[in-house]
């Protein structure tokens, strides 16, 4: 009797505790094989809502369809993270749920609740994504501090304005906005608290655009300006008077109006730069 105490105290109590602290180290696909281990073991996870605050649905097939189910799940109520990264079959559908009137009013309710308190987001090729559907992330997300918009390609000038309403924003990747000008990037300039900017092969861009970066966003620690013909040493000047004290990474390669490019004279002009060159 005493061993089947003993093992019964094991399986209630010292089990679930041992699994509470591994499964902080799992990555969330671990995380929901677990769930299916034990009743006790579903109970233990969820009763920890630090495991739930990330929904990765990375290179998954349905990630739209995954996405719409995922978010209607009480564990994910507050959940700050969400990755989906190579998620080719991801549309404005799937974002727009936010607003579409045909789900029941507790869908609506949980993605709206999802949303706003949404803190990264992931959209790296992301295809079909429109303007419609990135827009209804902006306004519901206020609270974002990391969008990655990495090889999209399809956005206009005045969707990039309206990113200047996300007073939070910290990290952003717009590697490949081909329709991102100075005006677009003046508004971004807006995000105050950005410390993290990929602007790699934004072609519109220009001295203009890159200076009004280096006004308003004067904690900025990366950036990348690779493959950008139309800005010249004027943006560097500029970022070294604001910036000169934060940024550490700095790639100007491709860049072949900037004259003075070499490691020695971007050191000049930024003093702890440690990483010059984040593409190859």
């Amino acid at each position: 009797m005493e061993g089947e105490e003993q093992t019964s105290i094991w399986n209630k109590e010292t089990v679930p505790k041992v699994m509470k602290i591994v499964s902080t180290r799992l990555p969330q696909r671990d995380l929901i094989s677990l769930l299916l281990v034990s009743p006790g073991l579903h109970r233990t996870l969820l009763s920890s809502p630090s495991l739930w605050l990330a929904i990765d649905l990375r290179e998954m097939n349905n990630a739209g369809d995954r996405l719409i189910a995922t978010v209607s799940l009480p564990r994910y109520q507050h959940v700050k993270q969400i990755s989906l990264e190579f998620a080719r079959d991801i549309d404005d559908g799937h974002l727009e749920i936010l607003k579409n009137k045909n789900l029941s009013e507790r869908s609506l309710q949980l993605v709206a609740d999802h949303y706003q308190e949404l803190e990264s987001l992931n959209l790296t090729r992301c295809v079909k994504m429109t303007d419609s559907g990135l827009e209804q992330i902006l306004i519901r997300c206020s609270f974002l501090r990391s969008l990655n918009l990495y090889a999209l390609s399809s956005f206009t000038e005045e969707t990039y304005k309206k990113i200047s309403v996300l007073s939070h924003l910290r990290f952003l990747d717009l590697c490949g906005a081909q329709n991102l000008s100075d005006e677009g990037l003046s508004c971004i300039a807006k995000c105050k608290n950005l410390v993290s900017l990929n602007l790699t092969w934004c072609i519109r861009v220009t001295d203009v655009g890159v200076i009004a970066i280096a006004e308003g966003c004067t904690s900025l620690e990366f950036l990348s300006l690779f493959g950008i013909v139309g800005v010249t040493d004027k943006c560097l000047e500029a970022l070294s008077k604001f910036c000169s004290n934060t940024i550490t990474t700095l790639d100007v390669n491709g860049c072949i109006g900037i004259k003075r490019r070499s490691h020695d004279d971007l050191l000049q002009l930024f003093p702890y730069l440690s990483c010059f060159k984040v593409h190859s």
